[in-house]
């Protein structure tokens, strides 16, 4: 990938990912404080840990691909600090636009330098851009699908959901 294709895409992913912000947001706002520790499945995460792996791991990404190296993932236990969707939101909203900052100020050469994934993967920083906002969208999908059964109520995604839809008939 040359620096110039590198450049485009990542302003077109750094759009898409400044929108997807908004929504994660609102999905971490609409999670229930009093059933965090729900989870569908034995192996799954709880509500309070895949609020938090939103929380940190959008920023982190971000920031390894600024950076250009991945550093190991932050520590999302209870030592991380984030023990309500409330610490979640704020924690959010102070890290990730700035770790977007940072990826939307970088060349066109940074943008299509190889990085490598704790060796599991070697692709262009543009390319990790992309898994960034990936990893976001899915996780927040997951979590959305949490809501119900937490006791709390589906925002809007991609328009209205069943929860927010106002009966006009």
């Amino acid at each position: 990938m040359t620096p110039q294709e590198a450049t485009t895409v990542a302003t077109f992913l750094i759009g898409d990912f400044e929108q997807e912000m908004q929504t994660t947001q609102r999905v971490l706002e609409a999670v229930p404080a009093d059933h965090l520790d729900y989870h569908p499945d034995a192996k799954a995460k709880t509500g309070l840990g895949l609020v938090r792996h939103l929380a940190l791991e959008d920023a982190w990404l971000l920031n390894c691909v600024a950076d250009g190296a991945f550093v190991p993932p932050p520590d999302d236990s209870d030592a991380c600090g984030i023990m309500t969707p409330g610490d979640a939101v704020a924690r959010y909203k102070e890290k990730v636009p700035p770790a977007l900052a940072r990826v939307r100020g970088m060349s066109g050469d940074q943008l299509s330098a190889v990085l490598d994934l704790f060796g599991m993967m070697q692709a262009p920083a543009v390319s990790f851009l992309a898994m960034a906002l990936k990893h976001s969208v899915h996780h927040r999908g997951q979590l959305s699908t949490y809501l119900r059964p937490m006791g709390g109520a589906v925002p809007g995604i991609y328009g209205p959901s069943a929860d927010t839809q106002t009966e006009t008939q």
